[in-house]
């Protein structure tokens, strides 16, 4: 479907729920409607259109600038759309695989489109119940002692499409670290900015360009903070 607009797509966006003490917040949303079989364009999935109810899944490709441990997040949520309009079902990414987003009792859908999701606190990966995150054994230490150590992060759709080198992590690892936090545990209700949206091809092309800047407002506020040690 091409013929999407930013309306529709509000719709059957997810509420996303943030840690109180979360530092980094959604910039983009890449979106992609798929209506038959076929591969995801922005991560290694792929989708089967078996159910006969089945009219569309809108895939929702969010992106940030900063995880709490490196540089550019790319998470995504996935909502299957029947031919009533009605939501069927709801996928979430996490941390290189997925998860259901809706609840078997289909508790977590609020007004009836909207999948209600908790964002692990830094890391961003998605749970539909905020206690799931305590079964992670770095839950607190991810946004804390263990801030920024995984650098410039080149992953999935971006392999090839730009490069990193020690220097560069090591810039990123010293800029994330005064970031560093601990989880609150308690989470805020935050709704996508319909301003957002944009198509997957145009996201990927941008993405590149964010990076870029991102690391020379990285090099400028990490230059300014040796000056005023010196």
């Amino acid at each position: 479907m091409t013929n999407w607009n930013a309306d529709w797509i509000a719709t059957y966006a997810p509420y996303l729920y943030f840690d109180r003490n979360e530092p980094f917040f959604p910039v983009r949303v890449g979106i992609t409607v798929l209506e038959a079989s076929g591969p995801s364009p922005s991560t290694r999935r792929t989708f089967e259109f078996k159910d006969p109810n089945l009219q569309c899944i809108i895939e929702y490709a969010i992106y940030w600038d900063y995880d709490i441990q490196h540089l550019y997040e790319l998470e995504h949520v996935w909502v299957y759309v029947g031919r009533g309009s009605e939501v069927l079902d709801c996928d979430a990414s996490f941390h290189g695989t997925h998860f259901k987003g809706l609840l078997r009792d289909r508790g977590n859908l609020v007004d009836g489109t909207h999948v209600k999701l908790y964002s692990q606190p830094g890391k961003h990966a998605f749970m539909p119940q905020a206690d799931m995150f305590y079964l992670l054994p770095d839950l607190m230490v991810a946004t804390d002692e263990t801030a920024g150590r995984r650098g410039l992060l080149v992953t999935g759709p971006f392999d090839g499409v730009y490069s990193t080198d020690d220097e560069t992590n090591r810039l990123v690892e010293r800029y994330l670290k005064t970031f560093r936090f601990k989880p609150s545990m308690e989470f805020e209700e935050y709704r996508i900015d319909p301003a957002l949206y944009t198509t997957w091809p145009e996201l990927h092309k941008e993405v590149p360009l964010r990076i870029q800047n991102c690391l020379a407002d990285i090099k400028e506020a990490l230059r300014k903070e040796d000056s005023a040690h010196a």
